[in-house]
């Protein structure tokens, strides 16, 4: 209990005293989070749409396939992403393992098929419904289009933050690709992990409370859009 208390203590310390090493991770953590989801948007809510809105072959394969990478374990993605950029790997001219780029692209391998599987629910309950509702009132299809994506304002920024979600709290890909690197590749959840190994707690418990605050603001942000949206 103590040292919860210590843990506490030391996040409180850390936040007004502006640690720079903290700072500097926390920045970091975000910038790759953030990048990673709106590169996963830009690619995931459009093929969510076209998934769930036209019916066309092996579209059940697919979506089984989207089900599964949904809830693909972080260490599998890090190690495919550090042996496609491995030196003797495909892309082993790039030299971006132990970068950042090397682990915005590991967080898009994890955090796009969140983004496609919970579109592609919203828009498999919701196009039918809106299109005949379009159809009816006479608009054409680009302003059906425009009505379905109106109506899954809601869901897919839940999906977005959902994917924000994912990408901020993981750890075993950018341990593999990132290395931990002081200065350089370390972010929140790595360097907890290498706290905790040392037997520092207090500071792990301090930057677990950093990234626990840093997840209740964003999804502070997501509620409130609900509330306002349903009234």
């Amino acid at each position: 209990m103590d040292t919860i208390g210590h843990g506490i203590t030391e996040a409180i310390k850390l936040i007004f005293t502006a640690d720079k090493e903290i700072f500097q991770i926390v920045g970091l953590s975000l910038y790759i989070s953030f990048s990673s989801v709106v590169i996963s948007s830009v690619i995931g809510i459009p093929a969510g749409i076209l998934i769930g809105t036209y019916d066309f072959k092996g579209k059940g394969i697919i979506v089984r396939l989207i089900y599964t990478f949904m809830s693909l374990p972080p260490v599998i993605a890090g190690l495919t992403v550090f042996l496609i950029f491995m030196r003797r790997g495909p892309l082993g001219s790039l030299q971006l393992n132990y970068t950042v780029p090397a682990m915005v692209i590991a967080q898009v391998c994890l955090v796009t098929p969140i983004i496609i599987g919970l579109t592609y629910n919203i828009v498999k309950e919701k196009a039918r419904a809106v299109n005949a509702l379009g159809i009816t009132l006479g608009a054409g299809r680009i302003r059906r289009g425009r009505l379905l994506i109106y109506e899954m304002r809601v869901g897919v920024t839940t999906a977005v933050v959902t994917g924000f979600g994912r990408a901020v709290s993981e750890v075993g890909a950018v341990m593999i690709v990132g290395g931990n690197i002081k200065g350089k590749t370390r972010v929140m959840t790595t360097y907890i992990s290498e706290l905790k190994g040392m037997g520092n707690y207090d500071r792990a418990i301090a930057v677990g409370i950093i990234l626990l605050l840093i997840s209740f603001m964003v999804n502070a942000v997501l509620y409130h859009f609900q509330e306002r949206e349903s009234r």
